[in-house]
């Protein structure tokens, strides 16, 4: 079985509730290639759910070293470390994925990311408001 149909069989007993297969297949996947970044960032998710949050966190800094920026390894780090009781943590993974985030709505659009937090969005010049013509009667069809 190729690897992507195994990553695949994997994340199906991760949906339907079997973590400890899903761990195991998993597992397997990053024996034969560790540098399967899904599959590394699905295993951290996969503790998480059985409830081990220190392997989740282990397991989600595994994903880090592989993807820095990526907005999900980070996400899903403040999860497993506000679950853990490690708010401090916690925060600083979600402001690294809050980053992370605008970096990619950066690089996609090229410009500021449409979605950030209004309060921390640029102020934009607003454009002058309409002024209605001067010179239109007010109801033309009404004979006076």
């Amino acid at each position: 079985m190729a690897l992507e149909e195994r990553y695949d069989d994997a994340m199906f007993d991760f949906s339907t509730g079997e973590f400890d297969s899903a761990i195991e297949k998993l597992k397997a996947i990053l024996a034969e290639a560790p540098e399967h970044f899904d599959a590394q960032l699905s295993l951290g998710m996969a503790h998480y759910r059985k409830g081990d949050f220190s392997t989740a966190i282990a397991e989600g800094h595994k994903a880090e070293q592989l993807k820095p920026r990526e907005q999900l390894v980070h996400t899903n780090l403040s999860l497993f470390y506000m679950k853990s009781g490690d708010k401090t943590r916690a925060e600083h993974h979600g402001l690294q994925a809050r980053i992370a985030s605008w970096r990619e709505d950066a690089s996609t659009k090229g410009g500021p990311p449409a979605n950030s937090d209004p309060e921390l969005a640029m102020a934009r010049p607003q454009p002058p408001p309409m002024k209605p013509p001067q010179n239109i009667p007010d109801m033309p069809w009404k004979k006076k």
